[in-house]
């Protein structure tokens, strides 16, 4: 990955954008892909578009979602304290003991207590609910903190961004900036080759709340095909379960869904862009729903033929994801392959004749 696009990473991996509140991190992306698209413009809720119009009839749409899991403010203690509720799939497990900021109107640094080992029950312990668990602020009563506060602030993980071994990082919140970062560079090597089908790169809003901005962006664009890219589970750590240690690893690149909302054409288009690039792909069931932005793309409007692509990531919705960039470089040249084969492959639709 070269400097240029690791910057663009980065960025997007240290601007907090919960669901709900994605407005600071849409705009670096939009910052970035208005250097080279045709067009880029939002809708009401923040959802990013920005196109590369092709002469082809022919279009098609790479997404990922800019929004990340979070906690938000639902009450002031007398004493001062934070109480939180969740934004998204927050882990109870991981929460705790963690250094936080409220984004309120001016950012305030807190943490999320957790009481000393010596003040325990050691043996009896039990994660507590999100609902149960408080920010400590640093005020001293109810007034103090509201000050700096109110209810209904976000509240994300306060973590860097940190190069591991060879090419491989951590960082809150790569579920899923690495996705937006992809759609952004499947865009740009679409604008490069000058291909023939017009190429929309999309930054949804809201996906940990339901895949709601999807819906949105699949009604208003209606493209002939899209592409969410997301996060799927790496499972090659050693605390996977035995029933779930599958055919997900880090590095071995990206992961072509198949079942549920993936339309086989886009299935076919991907293996194939994937053998033209010299891309090595791994395979993924997804009998039932991807739990991507790709269930939304699908059935939207009369039906949008559409795939999910994964990018292998370890740890999901903790605040040390990891990510290979390599993985990352593989993604955007698929995408980019693809899109210079899809005013070709259109239409998508099944030849049931």
């Amino acid at each position: 990955m070269d400097d240029d696009r690791r910057t663009f990473l980065t960025d997007l991996l240290t601007t907090p954008s919960p669901s709900g509140f994605e407005a600071v991190g849409q705009r670096v992306w939009i910052d970035y892909v208005q250097e080279f698209a045709d067009d880029v413009w939002t809708d009401d809720y923040g959802n990013a578009v920005a196109v590369h119009e092709g002469d082809a009839d022919a279009s098609i749409a790479f997404g990922g979602h800019a929004d990340e899991i979070g906690y938000i403010v639902r009450d002031i203690t007398d004493d001062g304290f934070l109480r939180i509720g969740s934004i998204g799939g927050a882990d109870r497990t991981v929460s705790q003991g963690q250094h936080v900021t409220v984004h309120a109107e001016t950012p305030v640094a807190g943490v999320i207590g957790q009481t000393a080992i010596h003040l325990r029950d050691v043996g009896e312990e039990e994660y507590e609910d999100i609902g149960e668990q408080f920010v400590d602020v640093g005020a001293d009563d109810e007034a103090e903190a509201g000050d700096l506060v109110e209810v209904g602030d976000p509240v994300t993980v306060e973590t860097r961004v940190r190069p591991l071994h060879g090419t491989r990082m951590a960082a809150r919140g790569m579920d899923n900036r690495v996705g937006i970062w992809s759609a952004a560079e499947g865009l740009r090597a679409a604008v490069e080759a000058d291909v023939e089908a017009t190429v929309y790169a999309v930054s949804t809003v809201q996906e940990e709340l339901g895949v709601q901005g999807a819906k949105m962006v699949g009604f208003d664009l209606d493209p002939d095909a899209a592409v969410a890219i997301d996060v799927t589970h790496a499972t090659d750590n050693p605390d996977i379960p035995g029933k779930r240690v599958g055919p997900v690893e880090l590095g071995e690149g990206p992961v072509v869904s198949r079942g549920s909302a993936n339309h086989p054409s886009l299935v076919e288009l991907a293996r194939d862009s994937a053998a033209t690039a010299d891309v090595d792909v791994q395979l993924q069931a997804t009998g039932t729903r991807t739990g991507t932005d790709a269930d939304a793309f699908y059935t939207s409007r009369s039906g949008i033929p559409a795939l999910n692509l994964g990018i292998p990531n370890r740890y999901m919705h903790t605040p040390v994801e990891v990510v290979d960039t390599e993985d990352l470089d593989a993604v955007a040249e698929l995408l980019g392959t693809m899109a210079a084969a899809a005013a070709d492959a259109a239409p998508f639709g099944l030849d049931l004749g």
